[in-house]
């Protein structure tokens, strides 16, 4: 009976004893760890060499420009003829100086043509004389569109009075003079309030500002239209214009 159980014993130490050597194989060692971490490192900076881009010099302004000059045509309406006739000087001496454009009035098609030439410098100034001569035509004043070109984030909007509320004949005649008020007023106040220009042109309305500053502008107006009184526009804006104080 011992003899069975001894061989049974026999039996069980190599299975333990290999058990045991495979444990050894696969524990690893600090060496292994640093060996393989070297590697690695290694084959990164090999792949890392072998992606590298080429490194190209960044474009000069005159690089980005094409052969070809470009050309914007904004057409003048014809209440506006005569002040641009008074004031060609102030629409011309920017463009042609500040941002090396040419320009000229073309009577037959009674438009302004703007092209640029191989003084020009900027890429967008083009874009920015359209926009300048686009907003003079709208009705803004020269200085007033003349901001245009020296400031970033200036935006043009217009909208009609029918798309914010339709109204017809007379209930449309008292909308608008709601927005303008008495000699101006309200139209000044809400320009001072909201650092803005605004031209009211018949049912459409011209908003020059910001973009942050044309939607309290906008907003104003639109409550003028909707039947808001003065006195209640009056308000919301003197206590959005004392938090825009505060946040600067």
């Amino acid at each position: 009976m011992a003899s069975v159980v001894d061989k049974q014993q026999q039996q069980q130490q190599p299975t333990h004893n290999t058990a045991m050597d495979e444990d050894d194989e696969v524990l690893i060692t600090a060496d292994q760890l640093n060996s393989a971490a070297t590697q690695a490192s290694t084959s990164a900076a090999e792949g890392a060499a072998k992606s590298d881009k080429p490194d190209f010099a960044p474009l000069s302004a005159k690089d980005l420009q094409t052969k070809r000059n470009e050309l914007r045509r904004i057409r003048v309406p014809p209440h506006r003829f005569s002040p641009l006739k008074a004031d060609w000087l102030k629409i011309y001496s920017p463009i042609v100086e500040y941002l090396k454009l040419q320009i000229r009035m073309n009577p037959k098609t009674r438009m302004i043509e703007i092209r640029s030439c191989a003084e020009t410098e900027d890429v967008g100034a083009i874009q920015k004389a359209a926009d300048f001569v686009r907003a003079y035509c709208m009705g803004f004043t020269a200085e007033d569109s003349l901001a245009l070109l020296r400031m970033e984030d200036l935006f043009l909007e217009t909208f009609e009075v029918k798309d914010v509320k339709t109204l017809n004949g007379d209930h449309l005649s008292r909308a608008i003079g709601r927005i303008a008020g008495k000699d101006g007023k309200t139209k000044f106040t809400i320009e001072n309030t909201t650092k803005t220009r605004i031209v009211l042109a018949d049912s459409k309305i011209h908003i020059l500002g910001t973009y942050q500053n044309i939607k309290i502008a906008r907003d104003a107006v639109c409550n003028l239209i909707l039947g808001s009184p003065p006195g209640k526009v009056y308000s919301n804006l003197r206590t959005l214009s004392s938090r825009m104080k505060e946040r600067f």
